[in-house]
């Protein structure tokens, strides 16, 4: 063993390392903030190692932590995975890194991942697919941890967990193929929820066959598993739909019919109704549908086909546009009939599953919806919000029954 100080100008730091065809930490390492370290060999942190990384960490090759990787609180360090060979991340303990740029062109999918490892701020996805499914990782975004750039070029191949944040894309693929599914929520940062895409069917121990009489067709060719490790709240998922994936018949627009979210039920053996309301997306996305519904359990998750919905008159009507251009016309959401119901609550959503608007004791007078965000700090509170569909829930007592009811709003900026 020999002990190794390195001096230069971008970096200071001292390490015990072994001379070998391997970086091996034995002890204490660091990566001081605003410096940089890189390893053209594999990386090695032994069981005793304790790695910070505060700084800049370039990985060229494989990675194993049996020890303690982790940052500050106050750094803004990086670590690189930009080998141009295959790159293994293993080890028998989590890796706690702030960011990651996962950047390597060697291969399709050049990334193994064999470990669990947890972001505290962010992934960059550039280049490079990480298979966590073959090799059984996983991927943890802590609370307020997001991603970036996540395409058909990057993504995660296998599971991915997110703890506590109030909306989130699952950054999921699955065979090249970019899918992601989108989830909203509730106020408790303590629910921990688990994600992966196949596109695969899901099998004869779910066969298609068994399913509620309503629901017409059942996308086999791919579905999502969405497991809630810790919370109670039932959330508001969006699903993807993609033309390189998807059956061709779910693009297919016809007046009698409408897709919906379907889960396979335990209880019941059998495929059931989620419902939902379907938005196009922008075009060149890779993926160019996108269905959202607040469901009403977890499991498995795919597309259906189910007949379109016929509304039930009653004495409250939804005026699913708005204009909120001043004008004096239809300015805000309008609910004819609310009033008469003051237990209430509404809930607006973007495409992506994002709330925007929430209140209780809705009215046609005060509280009400007039186009601005209201929402969490993903979308800027009090600002216009985009033209485009949007999805509300609405909840009310009636006597002693709860009536929901879920639908689209679209949103018209036009002067």
């Amino acid at each position: 063993m020999i002990k190794v100080y390195i001096k230069a100008s971008i970096i200071l730091m001292f390490f015990d390392v072994q001379l070998s065809a391997q970086t091996v930490n034995l002890g204490d390492l660091s990566i001081a903030s605003n410096t940089q370290f890189a390893t053209m060999f594999d990386f090695d942190n032994k069981p005793n190692g304790d790695f910070l990384i505060d700084g800049d960490f370039m990985v060229y090759a494989n990675f194993n932590n049996d020890g303690l990787v982790t940052y500050s609180t106050i750094s803004n360090g990086k670590t690189f995975f930009i080998g141009t060979q295959e790159q293994l991340i293993k080890g028998s303990e989590i890796a706690h890194f702030q960011n990651i740029v996962f950047d390597n062109i060697s291969a399709l999918v050049p990334f193994h991942l064999s470990s669990t490892i947890e972001i505290g701020s962010n992934v960059q996805f550039k280049n490079g697919i990480i298979d966590a499914d073959t090799y059984n990782g996983k991927m943890i975004f802590d609370q307020n941890a997001f991603h970036s750039d996540a395409s058909n070029l990057s993504f995660v191949d296998g599971k991915v967990e997110n703890i506590g944040n109030l909306d989130f894309e699952f950054p999921i693929g699955d065979n090249f193929y970019f899918r992601p599914s989108y989830h909203d929520k509730a106020a408790n940062t303590n629910n921990v929820y688990t994600t992966q895409y196949f596109f695969q069917s899901a099998g004869s121990l779910h066969p298609y066959t068994s399913k509620e009489d309503i629901i017409i067709t059942i996308d086999e060719a791919e579905y999502w598993n969405v497991i809630q490790n810790q919370g109670s709240e039932k959330i508001v998922l969006s699903l993807t739909l993609d033309t390189h994936t998807t059956p061709a018949s779910f693009f297919e627009e016809k007046t009698d019919t409408e897709l919906a979210i379907v889960r396979w039920d335990d209880v019941t053996s059998k495929w059931i109704n989620e419902k939902g309301v379907t938005t196009d997306l922008l075009t060149g996305a890779d993926y160019t549908k996108m269905v959202t519904t607040q469901v009403t359990g977890y499991g498995l998750f795919t597309i259906a086909i189910v007949p379109k919905t016929i509304p039930v008159p009653d004495d409250i009507i939804v005026y699913n546009a708005i204009s909120p251009n001043g004008d004096g016309l239809n300015d805000s959401f309008h609910i004819l009939g609310i009033d008469k119901y003051p237990d209430n609550r509404v809930e607006i959503y973007n495409r992506w599953g994002i709330k925007v608007y929430d209140a209780d004791s809705y009215n046609e007078s005060d509280i009400m919806f007039r186009g601005y965000s209201e929402g969490r700090d993903t979308v800027n509170r009090n600002a216009g919000l985009p033209a485009g569909t949007y999805f509300y829930i609405l909840k009310y007592k009636k006597g002693n029954e709860t009536i929901n009811k879920t639908g689209y709003l679209y949103i018209n900026n036009d002067k």
